[in-house]
């Protein structure tokens, strides 16, 4: 029965179709027998397919249902008989040949469609262990790929079917899977390409234990002698062998295909053999490390070595024969010579190139800010009388009243002299001469007054009124850097070198008297001490010794140091800015000395007291930014960076000019050249500078 698609079946278009091609449907009478199978022959001459396919149908007593764009016309003719299973496949190869398909769907109806358009139909997925009929019956199956990656073998398939018609081939990379889409026949036939080309890509692996040569050294021949002997050089090709080197156990991995596998298998067992030599020497140059650090480190792998070298030997190992090793450091140079066997000194050139390397570096800013505030006042009256005593208070700057008195009484009053001078003639004559105030005493004690001072001497009575008042501001910031390479110390300094006193010894005797004083030097100023770890992730661990120091004061003994130190070690990221410590500290302090009773008196009270009031705020914090230096851009940004800010202040200097030499410049760098990425040298900048100051300025200048 044959179904158009937008057309209702009826018994009289069936009667009709099978009358028309009554040749086609031709059973053999012996074919009537009860016992022997139907058979059909098929003549069909300029037929309409759509008759051809109702035919079909009506012999295979299926249902089928006919695209609306399957039409044209066929002829085909079997000289032979069919059974009803051959028939069928006749049915398929007759619309394979005219571009048409068969799809089976799941309920047993057939439908007939253009073959481009079949793959996307409801094409039934057959299993490798399931039978079909075969032929030209349109199917999707899926291959497991163990040994060939099928990104790389689906573009071959593709070029064996049918892409313009019924025929795919897709991959799925994660499952490593073909899915294949088309005729039964095929897809079949792919199937055992895909077994066979999936067999050619399962390669064994041989392990190939060395006696007396460097499996690393070995390797490396080996990989020099496939590459000169390949013409293309595809090392992905199947019979192309991969050689790895296992420094471990001393021995070597092959893998490929066997016959090229035991080719090389061969040439490394001709390798392995004992060297006639007992020693060879080597020289190492290093390119960044240094040749004399390295020899403790390297003396130390050479004896770990020949330690397990030894048990290996004891428990029946196979082993390369063992020898002291000789380690020298040429300084001159920076080379190593490395004297020994060839296996031990394969092992120390692999531990050189890891441990020569470039290291990165770090550069550290510590910002040491410092804010002081102080406030002070002092008021105090003081009360003297020669008969009745005096009024006196220690707790201000107001010097000592009677000191004072004293002294202003020594300067008003004049002293002076009487000489008597006998004459020639017996006479005598007296001269009177009288001398000037003396003021030194004075002047000595108005040398300690701070702030305003208001005194009256009245005879005996005298009256001293001190008032001042103190204020103080320092705002410091200090920025030392430094660089250093990773794991490496590093110090900054700058200040000077103080005296102290740490001792003194008198030692006397009967005639002579030797003392003496033991001094020690203290380095106070700007301290900086750091060394930084270059950690995973741009991670800096720091151990920091930060110190800022400077002389505060005198005593009857010595001088007063003053120190501000941070010990620590920091985790920071690079680029970020911590704080390393700090100290925020307040201070108020306020003293009054009064004469009993006189001194609570209200208003009146304050000529028989003295006060002293001060206020003082200090903030001090330590910064740290580290910033990692791996290459030579990043030195060069830093470096410009710090250049140009010295550049800048000095060219302000230079604008500003020197007041009292108005005609003579101030000294500046020149700017920096990012071309080059470097200031000239020393020598240039020098002549260039002498040659502008010989030359004489322009008339417009000069205007």
């Amino acid at each position: 029965m044959v179904m158009k698609k937008g057309a209702k079946p009826t018994l009289a278009a069936a009667l009709l179709a099978m009358l028309l091609t009554g040749p086609a449907f031709l059973p053999v009478q012996a074919a009537e027998q009860a016992n022997a199978p139907k058979t059909y022959s098929a003549q069909f001459r300029d037929t309409d397919i759509n008759e051809f396919i109702s035919t079909v149908a009506a012999v295979l007593k299926k249902t089928i249902v006919v695209d609306p764009a399957v039409r044209g016309k066929i002829d085909v003719r079997s000289y032979e008989q069919m059974t009803a299973k051959e028939y069928y496949q006749f049915f398929q190869n007759v619309l394979d040949v005219y571009g048409y398909a068969v799809i089976t769907m799941p309920n047993g109806v057939l439908k007939v469609v253009k073959a481009k358009d079949a793959k996307t139909g409801a094409i039934p997925v057959v299993d490798a262990k399931l039978k079909h009929e075969g032929g030209d019956e349109m199917i999707t199956r899926v291959f497991q790929v163990h040994n060939v990656a099928v990104r790389e073998l689906s573009p071959l398939l593709r070029q064996l079917v049918d892409n313009a018609g019924a025929g795919n081939v897709v991959h799925y990379d994660d499952s490593n899977v073909l899915i294949v889409t088309g005729r039964s026949g095929v897809v079949d036939r792919i199937g055992q390409i895909i077994k066979r080309v999936d067999k050619a890509g399962d390669q064994e692996v041989t392990v190939v234990k060395l006696k007396y040569a460097s499996a690393s050294q070995v390797v490396s021949m080996v990989n020099d002698l496939i590459k000169g002997s390949s013409s293309n050089n595809n090392n992905s090709s199947p019979l192309s062998v991969k050689v790895v080197a296992d420094d471990r156990t001393n021995s070597v991995l092959v893998s490929g295909e066997t016959k090229a596998r035991d080719r090389i298998i061969k040439t490394i067992r001709d390798l392995d053999t004992k060297e006639e030599s007992t020693g060879n020497t080597r020289v190492v140059y290093l390119k960044y490390a240094n040749a004399k650090d390295l020899v403790e480190t390297l003396t130390g792998v050479s004896k770990a070595v020949q330690a397990d070298s030894k048990k290996g030997e004891k428990a029946g190992g196979s082993v390369a024969s063992n020898q002291d090793v000789s380690i020298k450091a040429d300084e001159g140079t920076n080379a190593l010579v490395l004297t020994g066997q060839p296996d031990m000194l394969n092992n120390l050139t692999n531990v050189i190139n890891k441990l020569d390397i470039r290291r990165a570096q770090v550069h550290v800013e510590a910002m040491i800010v410092e804010l002081y505030d102080g406030n002070g006042t002092d008021l105090g009256v003081q009360w003297y009388s020669s008969k009745y005593g005096a009024q006196q208070f220690s707790n201000g700057s107001t010097p000592s009243l009677t000191t004072l008195g004293a002294a202003y009484e020594s300067a008003t009053q004049s002293s002076g002299t009487t000489t008597t001078t006998t004459n020639t003639d017996g006479s005598i004559t007296q001269t009177s001469t009288s001398d000037s105030s003396d003021y030194s005493d004075l002047a000595s004690a108005l040398g300690g007054v701070n702030g305003a001072l208001w005194g009256v001497f009245k005879g005996n009575w005298g009256a001293l009124v001190n008032a001042v008042s103190s204020d103080t501001k320092a705002n410091i910031l200090s920025t030392p850097s430094v660089t250093t390479l990773d794991n490496k110390e590093a110090s900054f300094v700058s200040g000077e070198d103080v005296p102290i006193i740490t001792g003194s010894t008198t030692s006397s005797s009967s005639s002579t008297s030797n003392p003496f004083q033991t001094v020690q030097r203290e380095q106070l100023g700007v301290k900086l001490d750091v060394t930084p770890q270059i950690n995973k992730g741009d991670a800096v661990q720091l151990t920091i010794k930060q110190e800022v120091s400077n002389v505060s004061g005198n005593t009857s003994v010595d001088i007063t140091l003053q120190k501000r130190q941070v010990n620590t070690t920091v985790m920071v990221h690079s680029g970020d800015t911590i704080v390393l410590g700090g100290l925020i500290d307040e201070e108020t302090q306020e003293s009054v000395e009064k004469v009993p009773l006189l001194g609570d008196i209200p208003w009146i009270g304050n000529l028989f007291k003295s006060t002293s009031s001060t206020k003082k705020k200090r903030k001090l914090m330590v910064f740290i930014h580290p910033t990692i230096v791996r290459d030579d851009k990043t030195m060069r940004d830093i470096s410009r960076e710090k250049y140009n800010l010295v550049r800048d202040e000095q060219v302000k200097r230079q604008e500003e000019g020197i007041s009292l030499m108005p005609f003579m410049d101030a000294p500046e760098i020149p700017p920096w050249d990012d071309s080059l990425a470097q200031p000239p040298s020393l020598t240039e900048y020098i002549r260039d500078r002498d040659g502008k100051e010989g030359q004489p300025k322009d008339k417009d200048q000069d205007d």
